[in-house]
């Protein structure tokens, strides 16, 4: 993919036949993340083309990304972004459209016609973890350590985990973890439905494209399937299963279409 990316967002993207990969980049610091990465990661997503079938996100390194980089309390902040503390001193409107801009990149990525997955080794810590989330799919090493650490930073997560992680863990459970800032390993993102799979590092890359094989081998249904089940976890009976005859006529109208050829 041909896309001018800011040297300090920490993202490196590639593109090999119908998959694209989104790599945080920064492996000697265990790829932290800034404003820049997440407002390059809106650009990213948005110009994904309308072929590809997956997008594979990835961290470069025995980390996939340790969180915001610690910089950004400091007050000089970050040179060339500004310090969360510049950011917080704006009027309401302006900070919350700040971080809104911030969340739109992981809004997006979960929005994308494409199937996102996230492979996911070492430490995935407060937006590490919540860019895990954003994808459709998580894929995580055995050695993976998951947590939200925004609370003990008198913070708390606001890149949209919150919704992922109380959908998949409930409210008690979720609230717990994020209270705490306790690990979560690759057992425990299974059980909990965070993850789909837990393998040994150097098998997560293979497994992330077992995953894709199967999604070409649909035909097409798994990119309708998407969509279809995002909008099952907040529709009601009646809407969903309006949904899915809507889904349903327009697969078989690309397999009739395909006979018909």
């Amino acid at each position: 993919m041909d896309i001018a990316l800011p040297q300090d967002c920490g993202l490196a993207v590639s593109r090999a036949g119908d998959v694209v990969t989104i790599t945080l980049n920064d492996p000697q610091r265990r790829n932290p993340q800034t404003p820049a990465t997440w407002l390059a990661l809106t650009k990213i997503a948005e110009a994904v083309p309308a072929e590809v079938v997956a997008v594979l996100i990835t961290g470069a390194g025995p980390s996939f990304s340790a969180g915001l980089d610690r910089r950004m309390f400091t007050p000089a902040g970050i040179p060339g972004q500004e310090s969360l503390a510049h950011i917080a001193r704006q009027p309401d409107d302006v900070l919350d459209l700040a971080i809104s801009s911030f969340q739109d990149g992981f809004r997006v990525l979960r929005s994308i016609r494409p199937i996102t997955i996230a492979l996911v080794q070492g430490h995935a810590i407060g937006a590490g973890f919540q860019l895990a989330l954003a994808a459709d799919l998580m894929v995580v090493a055995d050695d993976v350590d998951l947590s939200m650490k925004e609370a003990q930073l008198g913070l708390v997560p606001d890149l949209t985990g919150t919704h992922t992680l109380v959908q998949a863990m409930g409210y008690s459970q979720a609230l717990e973890l994020c209270i705490t800032g306790r690990s979560l390993g690759a057992a425990e993102a299974v059980q909990r439905g965070l993850a789909v799979a837990a393998v040994p590092s150097g098998d997560l890359l293979a497994t992330g494209h077992r995953l894709i094989d199967a999604i070409r081998a649909t035909h097409g249904a798994a990119l309708d399937l998407k969509p279809l089940l995002l909008h099952a976890q907040m529709a009601d009976p009646a809407s969903q299963h309006s949904a899915e005859r809507l889904a349903q006529a327009k697969r078989l109208r690309f397999l009739l279409a395909a006979l018909d050829h």
